[in-house]
This record gives structure tokens, sequence and C-alpha cells, in this order.
């Protein structure tokens, strides 16, 4: 394998890396606000995850089943962002323990940082336990989606580029 060859395959390999990274935070983001619609049906939660869109709207709609696939929309795509962060800082990291972490992080940045831009969002002192326990522990399963995932990939990305520079030194 040429010299030119090896490097178009690297970049091939980085671009799906990348492409991997945006389906696992997009998936990510949909399953665990998904798990969240759950948990709030079941009265694990008292509050949704539609929180998200009732905080700045009013509409009807969010009621309804049209509410929850613009929910489950809206933390996916917010979900590649905070894959691509993940992927950025800690992709390296062999331990599952970076995405247990993460995944609290995540949480805590969002009832502590972020909750004055969600006026639906209970504050963590008003949440019951049942509540609290359930929501990290979807972050957490989150994290470690998300975490795990990246850097598996990023780990085969390291193993094929290294094929590629023993074939092409060879």
């Amino acid at each position: 394998m040429s010299t030119n060859e090896t490097g178009n395959h690297q970049q091939e390999n980085k671009s799906l890396l990348l492409a991997n990274v945006f389906a696992i935070g997009i998936f990510g983001g949909i399953f665990a606000s998904l798990a969240g619609v759950a948990a709030h049906y079941f009265k694990f939660m008292e509050f949704s995850p539609k929180f998200i869109l009732t905080s700045w709207s009013d509409m009807s709609w969010i009621d309804r089943w049209q509410g929850t696939m613009m929910t489950l929309l809206v933390f996916g795509i917010l979900s590649i962002g905070v894959a691509f962060i993940y992927y950025g800082l800690l992709k390296k990291i062999k331990s599952i323990f970076a995405g247990l972490i993460y995944g609290v992080i995540c949480w805590a940045l969002l009832v502590f940082v972020f909750k004055p831009m969600f006026s639906d969002l209970p504050a963590v002192s008003k949440m019951s336990s049942n509540s609290v326990i359930t929501s990290v522990c979807i972050f957490i399963l989150y994290g470690l989606f998300v975490g795990y995932s990246i850097s598996y990939d990023h780990q085969e990305y390291l193993r094929q580029k290294e094929i590629a520079e023993n074939q092409s030194g060879s």
C-alpha cells in the first residue's frame, strides 16, 4: 500500500469515526430521553423530559405524541454536541468510569447550571428521591453508552491506523 493510499484510508477512518460520534450522540440522546419519558409515565419521576419544550412554550401539542417525538428529537440533537465534547476531552480514556462520571457531570450541569433556562424542571431540593435517583441513573446509563462507544471506536481507529502504518512500512 502506498503512502498516499495509507493517508486516504486513515482519512476515511477518521471521517467514519466522526460519523460514529454523531450517530452515538443522536441515538444516545433519543434513547435516554425515551427512558425519561417511560420513567415519567410509570411514575418513577415526577417531571418529564418534555420540560425542555414546556419551559419555552405552552402549546397544546406538546402534551400529545408530537410533543414526545419533538422532545426525543431535541435531546438527540443536543446530545450530538455532548458526544463531541466527550470525544474531544475523554476519548482516550479506556475506563468505564469515565462515562459513568461524565453522565453524572451532565446531570449536575443540567439541574444546577442550566436549571434557570428550564422553568418546568424542578429544583433538586423539590424533587422526590425517586426522581433524583431515576434521573441520575438515566444520565449514568447515557454517559456509559456515549463514553464506552466513543472510546471503543477511538481505540479501533488507533488499531486500524497502526495496522495501516505497519503495512506501509513493511
